[in-house]
C-alpha cells in the first residue's frame, strides 16, 4: 500500500495514528537538529518532521538528501504541530517519520512548483506536466471536470441521450478550413476532422432520438488569436419537435443549473435582445450587460455645425464613462493613444467633461455651445462627473471602436467583476452576410439555419433583410453558446444552398446524404452548442481558456511540449500517396 491517507486529509483526530503517505517533496527546511519536509499530492500538503531526538542518524541524513519534486513514501505517527499553520488544512498536525522510501528522484524543475511561479508561459507550456502540479492549474482542471459532470447530470436528467459522432468525416466548403487526414486505404482521398457534429446531430433527429447531447472535440484550421485553440470542446445539443422558445427555455435551465451548482449563484432573468439592438446599443453582438455605458447616437445632434469631422461622418456616437470627468488631459491623451493603436484603428476622440456644477467642457468648445453639449449628455445618459467619449466615421468601424473603448473603460473602472454573472440571449441575426470582396452572400451561422417564419420569400428579393431563426447565449460579454432552428425540408434546404452559390450538383456532392435523409420524415428540430472551454473559464472567474485545458496549444497552434505538428518520414508519405513539396 503506497498510502493510507492523502496529504490533505490528516487532522487532529488522526493524532497518534500510524499513517502511510506518498507524494512529491514541495520543500525541505534543515535547521541542523531537525529537518522539516512539506509533502504534496493533489489533495494538499502535510508537514513531515525528522529530528535528532526521535529519528535515527541514517533517517535524518536521508531526509537531508531529498530534493524538490522527489517522489517519496513515508510511514510515521501523526503528532500535534507545535507551530500551527491556520492557512493549511493540515496545519494543526505533522507526521513524525520513522520510515522513508525514495520512489523516484527528480531533476531540479525549470520553475518553482508554487502558486506564484517564476516560470514564463512558454516555459510552463513546454513542461506542462510540471505546471499541472501547481494549484492554480490543477484546480482549474478539476473545476472543468466538475462543470462537465454537472452538464451530464443535468442533461441526462432532462431526457437527453449522449451519443458519440465520428471524428473522421467528409470535408465541406463551409465555415473555417478543415484539418484533413489522408486515407492510406483510399489513395488520394481525405477525411476531415469535424468543425462541429452539425449534420450528424441533425441525422440523429431524423433517426428519432429526440434529445441528443455530446461533450465533443471540434477542430478548425484557422488563423489563431491569443485565446483560440485549433481544437476545442463543445457541449453539443439538439432537440426534435421544438421551436426557438423551447430551445431557449431548455438551455436557460442548463445555465441556471451550472451557475447554482458550480458558483452558488441564482439567476432568474435571462433578458433578450435582437442583433440589431445589440449593435446599436453596444456595437457588438455579444455585449457585456453587467454595466451600462450604452451608446448614444449623436449624428443628428452633432452635424450641421462647422466641425467637418462630424459633418463628413456616417455616424457620430458616444458613451458616458461614469466618474471619469476627473481625468486629466494627460490621462485623456493616453486614452486617445490607446484608441489609435492598429488593433483599434480610431483616428482620434472628442470628449466632453460633465462637471459637478452642471456645466460642460469639451475638446470642441470652438464649435459647440452648452446647449449642444447638454443634448449630447442627454443622448448618452451622462450625469454630473461623467466623461462623454465620442467617435465618428464609418458606422460599422465607429461602433466597433467604441465597443472596444467601452470594454476597456469598464476594465479600468473595475466594472467587469468576475463574481457577477449577466446572461443575455441575442436573437434575430441576419441569415446571410454579404462578402464585400466577392459580392456573394454566405451563411452567418451555417447553411442549415432556417429563416424566421414568413421570411423565406425574401431570399429572392432582399436576401440581406432575411432574419435567421438563430440565437446566441452571451455571458459577461462572451458568447458561450449559439444555435438555431434548422431547416428540415429538402426544398427549403435546396433554396438555401442556391442562394449560397452552390449548384445542384455541388449541393448533392457535399450534402446529398442530409438532403436524402430529409425525404424520410425529418421532424422540425433545433439545437445549440456551448463552448465548454470558454464557459468553464468564465464560471471560474477568468476569461483565458488556456489554463483550463490540460494540454493546450500556443498562439501558433503548436504543442511545444511534444513538438507538434512535426514532419513525417518519406515512407509514411509514400504509404499515404503524398508528396511533400513545401517551398521555403
Amino acid at each position: 500500500m503506497y498510502r493510507s491517507h492523502t496529504c490533505g486529509e490528516l487532522r487532529e483526530e488522526h493524532i497518534n495514528k500510524k499513517v502511510t503517505l506518498s507524494g512529491w517533496v514541495q520543500k525541505t527546511r534543515d535547521k541542523g537538529f531537525v529537518v522539516w519536509v512539506d509533502l504534496r499530492d493533489r489533495y494538499g500538503i502535510t508537514q513531515l518532521v525528522f529530528d535528532e531526538d526521535r529519528s535515527s542518524t541514517a533517517l535524518l541524513e536521508k531526509a537531508r538528501d531529498l530534493g524538490r519534486e522527489f517522489v517519496i513514501q513515508i510511514e510515521g505517527i501523526v503528532i500535534e504541530r507545535a507551530s500551527k499553520n491556520p492557512n493549511l488544512g493540515t496545519g494543526n498536525i505533522e507526521v513524525l517519520v520513522d520510515e522513508l522510501r525514495v520512489l523516484n528522484e527528480s531533476k531540479t524543475p525549470p520553475f518553482t512548483i508554487e502558486n506564484e511561479t517564476d516560470g514564463g508561459e512558454d516555459l510552463r507550456m513546454k513542461f506542462r506536466y510540471l505546471d499541472i502540479r501547481r494549484n492554480p492549474i490543477k484546480n482549474n482542471i478539476i473545476f472543468r471536470s466538475k462543470v462537465a459532470m454537472e452538464v451530464r447530470k443535468y442533461l441526462s436528467g432532462q431526457g437527453f441521450i449522449e451519443v458519440e459522432t465520428p471524428y473522421l468525416i467528409k470535408s465541406t466548403p463551409e465555415g473555417a478550413r478543415d484539418f484533413v487526414v489522408p486515407s492510406r486505404m483510399n489513395a488520394g482521398q481525405f477525411y476531415a476532422l469535424p468543425q462541429s457534429p452539425q449534420t450528424f446531430k441533425q441525422l440523429l433527429m431524423v433517426g428519432g432520438l429526440d434529445k441528443y447531447f455530446q461533450i465533443v472535440k471540434c477542430f478548425r484550421d484557422e488563423d489563431l488569436r491569443a485565446d483560440r485553440q485549433p481544437e476545442f470542446t463543445q457541449i453539443d445539443c439538439e432537440m426534435a419537435f421544438v421551436d426557438q422558445e423551447d430551445v431557449l427555455n431548455a438551455f436557460e435551465g442548463l445555465t441556471k443549473h451550472l451557475l447554482k451548482a458550480v458558483n452558488g449563484v441564482e439567476i432568474e432573468r435571462f433578458p433578450r435582445m435582437t442583433y440589431d439592438e445589440a449593435m446599436i446599443k453596444y456595437g457588438n453582438d455579444k455585449p457585456d450587460i453587467r454595466f451600462g455605458m450604452e451608446f448614444g447616437e449623436l449624428t443628428n445632434l452633432a452635424q450641421h455645425k462647422e466641425f467637418g469631422i462630424f459633418n463628413e461622418a456616417e455616424l457620430v456616437v458616444g458613451i458616458a464613462v461614469p466618474g471619469a470627468a476627473s481625468y486629466t488631459r494627460k490621462e485623456i491623451d493616453t486614452l486617445v493613444d490607446w484608441l489609435r493603436r492598429p488593433q483599434i484603428g480610431a483616428k482620434g476622440m472628442v470628449y466632453v467633461r460633465c462637471n459637478e456644477d452642471g456645466s460642460f467642457k469639451s475638446s470642441v468648445d470652438k464649435f459647440y455651445d452648452e446647449v449642444d453639449l447638454a443634448s449630447w449628455a442627454k443622448a448618452t445618459g451622462a450625469k454630473k462627473g461623467d466623461l462623454i467619449c465620442i467617435l465618428s466615421g464609418d458606422a460599422q468601424k465607429a461602433r466597433t471602436q467604441l465597443s472596444a473603448l467601452r470594454m476597456e473603460m469598464a476594465g479600468r473602472l473595475g466594472l467587469r467583476k468576475a463574481n457577477e454573472f449577466a446572461p443575455l440571449w441575442v436573437v434575430d441575426f441576419p441569415l446571410l452576410e454579404l462578402d464585400e470582396e466577392s459580392g456573394h452572400y454566405h451563411a452567418m451561422h451555417h447553411p442549415f439555419t432556417s429563416p424566421k417564419p414568413g421570411q423565406l420569400q425574401l431570399l429572392d428579393s432582399d436576401p440581406g433583410a432575411v432574419r435567421a431563426n438563430a440565437y446566441d447565449l452571451v455571458l459577461n460579454g462572451n458568447e458561450i453558446g449559439g444555435g438555431s432552428i434548422r431547416i428540415h425540408d429538402k426544398e427549403v434546404q435546396s433554396t438555401m444552398f442556391r442562394h449560397l452559390g452552390f449548384t445542384p450538383a455541388q449541393a448533392q456532392a457535399q450534402f446529398g446524404f442530409l438532403m436524402d435523409a430529409f425525404q424520410y420524415g425529418a421532424p422540425p428540430h433545433g439545437g445549440i452548442a456551448f463552448g465548454l472551454d470558454r464557459l468553464v473559464a468564465i464560471l471560474g472567474g477568468q476569461e483565458t481558456i488556456r489554463d483550463f485545458i490540460a494540454f493546450p496549444k500556443n498562439n501558433s497552434g503548436r504543442d511545444v511540449m511534444i513538438d507538434a505538428p512535426a514532419p513525417i518520414d518519406e515512407d509514411q508519405l509514400r504509404e499515404l500517396s503524398l508528396k511533400l513539396d513545401v517551398k521555403s
